[in-house]
């Protein structure tokens, strides 16, 4: 794990917005589990564990099982996240027209060892396996946006946009 996620500060989880989603949005139905962890991740950007104690209790789930789902799914996170997150795709032809260089000068720019979130969460960087757009390698997904044939110079434009925020 990166030095710079170590030293991350949680935000506070709002129990409110945790009774909103669990009981407004999907009635305390424990059927709808995945569906409260995603709307509570989409809130905080990760899934923080006093919301996952909380939901337990909620819905009368063990603890363990939520847990469970959390770290199967790769698409929940435990740990915080930037307000901007940075995926890069470093499947095969991507790999081949140059993904790994642009991961690395990306973390460098950042302070990230070779992916992860800075200390103010304003940015993660990830890697993923596959974007599904290798005709258009080397690809960057920054807020689910997507950037063909990236490049580093496109890649510092964009990280000096998120500096100026």
């Amino acid at each position: 794990m990166p030095e710079a996620q170590a030293i991350c500060q949680e935000p506070e989880v709002d129990f409110t917005v945790l009774d909103r989603i669990i009981f407004d949005d999907y009635g305390g139905n424990r059927e709808a589990m995945i569906m409260m962890m995603q709307a509570i991740q989409r809130q905080y950007r990760f899934l923080p564990e006093p919301a996952l104690q909380y939901i337990s209790q909620a819905i009368g789930i063990p603890l363990t099982k939520i847990y469970e789902v959390a770290t199967f799914y790769a698409s929940f996170s435990l740990v915080p996240k930037g307000r901007h997150i940075m995926h890069v795709c470093t499947g095969t032809a991507c790999h081949l027209k140059g993904s790994g260089g642009l991961v690395q000068h990306v973390a460098a720019r950042m302070g990230l060892d070779g992916g992860g979130t800075t200390p103010d969460l304003k940015f993660t960087l990830e890697t993923v396996n596959c974007l599904g757009a290798c005709a258009v390698s080397p690809v960057v997904v920054l807020d689910d946006r997507y950037y063909p044939k990236a490049n580093v110079g496109q890649l510092n434009r964009l990280i000096e946009q998120i500096d100026t925020e």
